[in-house]
């Protein structure tokens, strides 16, 4: 009896969002991110995908690596996509939206993650009554833990919001804002890795500084802030009252706690916060 070899492929489990092009115009540092995020939660399938990037090197790359259309040409991978993410510096997005006018169509989503560029901006560049969606992500995106802020421009439908919470969930939590907040988001949210990082390294420092090896206490800081804001989030408890539950009276906690007020921690955060709202504004207006 002889054995046959049967030809056959395996199921490809469907796209979450079956039948969506995206086109990503910068797939730079957040769009790639965001491409990969896209094809690890099966969002889209390559084929949905096309991404654009400065160097035709750095197209090839990309190519390979995420069987992805990749290239350098931006008109021609808006020309049929049905979400456009702009991808590119600030300063860059009213050129390549003017570049990209003549296949752009009312049906069409832009979603833009520059930062302060506004989206009545992005409408006057495209010239015509379409959707645009204002995106601020923050780096945890990386890791599928990030926070986006969403805000609707003047034409956006309810679907085509749904459509870009879909897209940015994939990295993170979404929040959807008025436009006039997301500077404050920026100076929060854009900004608040960094201050937290700062943090993380102070309570390192600090932990070495008494006693413990320096990648024991960078993990238990790391750790212990990681699974506060889990706290925070999963509990949907206040942060004081959260905070009120480990101070003991009398104990070590409240020493602590009255340090940081003396330091005037609190109010320092506060501070940064609102010196990188204004500076988000600043850049805003131009």
């Amino acid at each position: 009896m002889s054995e046959e070899t049967l030809d056959y492929e395996l199921p490809v489990t469907p796209a979450a969002m079956p039948g969506l092009k995206v086109a990503i115009l910068g797939a730079g540092k957040m769009g790639g991110i965001l491409l990969q995020a896209f094809l690890k939660n099966n969002l889209l399938h390559p084929e949905q995908i096309t991404a654009t990037v400065a160097h035709p090197e750095r197209a090839h790359a990309l190519s390979a690596q995420f069987s992805v259309e990749v290239s350098t040409d931006n008109v021609e991978a808006a020309r049929e996509a049905d979400v456009i993410l702009l991808g590119v510096k600030p300063m860059q997005v009213p050129g390549l939206v003017e570049l990209i006018r003549p296949v752009l169509t009312p049906s069409k989503l832009l979603l833009s993650f520059a930062a302060s560029v506004k989206t009545a901006s992005i409408e006057d560049a495209a010239g015509i009554d379409l959707g645009v969606i204002r995106a601020m992500p923050n780096t945890p995106a990386m890791l599928a833990a990030g926070i986006t802020a969403l805000c609707a421009g003047r034409f956006v439908t309810e679907q085509q919001m749904a459509i870009a919470q879909r897209i940015f969930g994939t990295v993170g939590r979404t929040v959807v804002v008025d436009e006039k907040h997301m500077d404050a988001v920026t100076g929060l949210s854009g900004s608040g890795p960094a201050f937290i990082y700062i943090i993380i390294e102070a309570l390192a420092e600090a932990g070495v500084n008494v006693g413990l090896p320096r990648d024991i206490a960078t993990m238990l800081a790391a750790q212990t802030t990681y699974g506060s804001a889990r706290m925070v989030l999963e509990t949907g408890y206040h942060p004081a009252l959260l905070k009120d539950a480990v101070t003991t009276p009398a104990g070590c906690t409240v020493d602590g706690i009255l340090e940081l007020e003396e330091g005037g921690l609190r109010v320092t955060l506060i501070k940064a916060v609102k010196r990188a709202t204004a500076r988000a504004k600043e850049l805003a207006a131009g």
